[in-house]
């Protein structure tokens, strides 16, 4: 009941949130105006700025924000309890994501679907513009690594999901054809494609699993290409230049729009598994896991600061504010939709979070099971023969005995894969089939993020082409090849390897990355907090609610990057981890410049509009686009 309970409230609390703090926001701070000219109608190219209905787009929206950071960080952070876990999701998204989001899509509509970091320029200096996008450079590339890696492993670790996963390209393509050829409506082809991908799921688990390591030469003699994560993670990244240079709405949309419907449904069976669990006695929260815990791994950096780095897009994530400014802006048909996509996304997002929370202590604590030969899953037992429940199947899942270093991504992304297969378990699905469902939403959703972001670095690079004044990089084709080039590098290497044990595999570079992803992710959070409140400012709008979360998205991810550069047992200067070093050094100085711009630009911009943006035929319609 315990688990009930905490879900209940958490939901309320977030459909209260959305219609009084939320909707203050958009009335009387932004002053939504139904009537405005969006960046969708003024700079309209049908391949980048493509007017969109709100269920279209909130699809889109919200599947490439939560990719799998909802679920790989609260999945990472429950290991020093559930609690406190679940107060930041649930306060941080109310209080500090979505008003991040909101706010950065409302200016990005204002400023002709501008990313943050070219807005930047105007709002506080022309400086400001390139050390922004400098960050967000740096910031995309590890996101992209450390995605694919995710998606790898989902692969590797779970071959039952990859049919179904693959699947849905071919049917986005088919259906953002037929839309755009015929005019019809999204819904009902997409309720066919998801009926076909669950289909996939059934043949992918009974006779169809893609084990790519099969067909791979001996992994000691070729560590490259006989590694299935890293054979996968090239696949993906290919992928993603050719989903990067289509047109919105022959992939990215209908794609979008299919996953966004897989949610719900992945939601709705979630939400009634941990309901039939929690009243059947079978899935207690309390029981499972430590509200907080009182022994972590040795080696594990403590809670604070990282809670608030760990747990980046369930709370609030610096990433979105790419979205929000590089692709949602340029679609969204009319500012009256952009509450729902901004602020009710991440609520939504929020709401996920909590469920993972709950699958990740409560749902695995319902039992582990073992995959067996025939595939089929067995409960597994101890020496002793006795079931593996509760908190015993938790701890083996997060031993705290053991060594931080041995804690790995696809370890953590199981944990939700196992545990919410738990909960399905509980309506009566078969566990193999349960599992393929939960690894195909895993993947599924790593995968939007991860096209997502290759659009968006694309943009990045554009921009930094007309900064710089080198056309060469502003096109398309070359910026998605240095997109895709830069992360696939840092993604195929080597991870961090235990102390005295074998080297790290290839293909662990995310792994390796993960402590910057954290720091930069939320860097970018308070950067795209300051771009807001110098928008508010220059038009005498109160900046109060948003002045606070600044500075702790600004403070955070500053103490996080340190304590990992310094602190005396595991400090990268202190390991030899130079490459961390460095590039945490190089974000730190960006930091301190971004700020020290801000704080000279201050004084004069309180109250004081900025430069207008060119007329558009001096602009040049799309350029943004290449």
């Amino acid at each position: 009941m315990d688990t009930l309970l905490v879900a209940l409230g958490s939901f309320l609390g977030f459909i209260i949130a959305y219609n009084t703090y939320g909707r203050w926001l958009a009335r009387k701070v932004f002053g939504v105006d139904p009537q405005a000219v969006v960046p969708s109608q003024e700079l309209r190219d049908d391949v980048d700025f493509v007017p969109t209905r709100r269920s279209v787009i909130f699809g889109h929206h919200f599947t490439s924000i939560a990719g799998t950071g909802p679920i790989v960080g609260p999945a990472i952070a429950v290991f020093w309890g559930w609690l406190p876990a679940l107060l930041w999701v649930v306060f941080g998204s109310i209080f500090i994501g979505a008003v991040h989001d909101f706010g950065a899509l409302m200016v990005s509509l204002r400023n002709r679907g501008q990313t943050v970091g070219e807005i930047a320029g105007r709002l506080i200096s022309p400086r400001a513009s390139v050390i922004f996008l400098l960050i967000l450079f740096f910031a995309l590339t590890v996101v992209l690594a450390v995605f694919g890696q995710v998606i790898a492993s989902i692969f590797s670790i779970y071959p039952q999901s990859v049919l179904s996963v693959w699947l849905s390209l071919p049917l986005a393509v088919v259906i953002g054809l037929w839309c755009c050829r015929h005019g019809g409506n999204l819904l009902l082809p997409s309720l066919g494609a998801l009926g076909l991908l669950y289909l996939g799921v059934v043949v992918g688990a009974d006779s169809l699993p893609i084990n790519l390591q099969q067909w791979l030469p001996d992994v000691a003699d070729h560590p490259l290409v006989g590694n299935s994560t890293v054979v996968w993670t090239a696949i993906l990244f290919v992928y993603c230049f050719f989903a990067s240079v289509l047109p919105v709405w022959l992939l990215l949309q209908p794609r979008d729009y299919i996953n966004s419907l897989q949610l719900v449904v992945a939601l709705l069976l979630l939400l009634c598994g941990m309901f039939a669990a929690g009243l059947s006695g079978h899935a207690g929260l309390v029981a499972s896991a430590p509200a907080v815990a009182k022994e972590i791994p040795a080696g594990a950096p403590p809670i604070w600061p990282f809670l608030f780095i760990t747990i980046a897009c369930g709370a609030i994530s610096g990433f979105h504010c790419l979205v929000s400014s590089g692709t949602t802006s340029k679609q969204v048909a009319s500012e009256s939709d952009a509450l729902s996509v901004g602020y009710g996304s991440m609520l939504l997002e929020g709401a996920l979070a909590v469920l993972v929370i709950l699958a990740c202590c409560a749902g695995v604590g319902m039992g582990k099971f073992d995959r067996q030969t025939d595939g089929t899953y067995q409960v597994a037992v101890n020496s002793a023969g006795s079931p593996i429940l509760g908190s015993d199947a938790w701890h083996l899942r997060y031993d705290s005995s053991g060594s931080w270093s041995n804690f790995r991504l696809g370890q953590m992304v199981g944990a939700f894969v196992d545990g919410g297969a738990n909960f399905l378990s509980a309506l009566g699905i078969a566990q193999r089939y349960a599992i393929a469902l939960i690894a195909m939403l895993v993947a599924c959703f790593a995968a939007t993020t991860l096209d997502t972001a290759t659009r968006l670095q694309r943009y990045v690079v554009q921009e930094l082409a007309g900064v710089v004044k080198f056309p060469p990089l502003a096109n398309k084709y070359v910026a998605t090849t240095i997109a895709v080039g830069s992360a696939l590098g840092l993604a195929l290497m080597r991870g961090p390897s235990a102390p005295g044990g074998p080297p790290a595999p290839y293909g662990t570079g995310g792994q390796y990355l993960w402590p910057l992803f954290g720091a930069t992710n939320q860097l970018l959070a308070g950067l795209a907090f300051m771009v807001t409140v110098f928008y508010l400012a220059r038009r005498n709008k109160p900046v109060w609610f948003i002045v606070l979360p600044m500075v702790m998205m600004i403070i955070m991810p500053l103490w996080a990057l340190l304590w990992n550069m310094f602190n005396p047992s595991s400090g990268w200067w202190q390991q030899g981890n130079y490459l961390l070093f460095s590039v945490g050094t190089v974000t730190i100085l960006l930091q301190i410049w971004m700020v020290a711009e801000a704080l000279l630009a201050w004084p004069k911009a309180k109250g004081t509009l900025e430069e207008a943006l060119p007329p558009l035929q001096l602009r040049g319609i799309g350029s943004a686009s290449g």
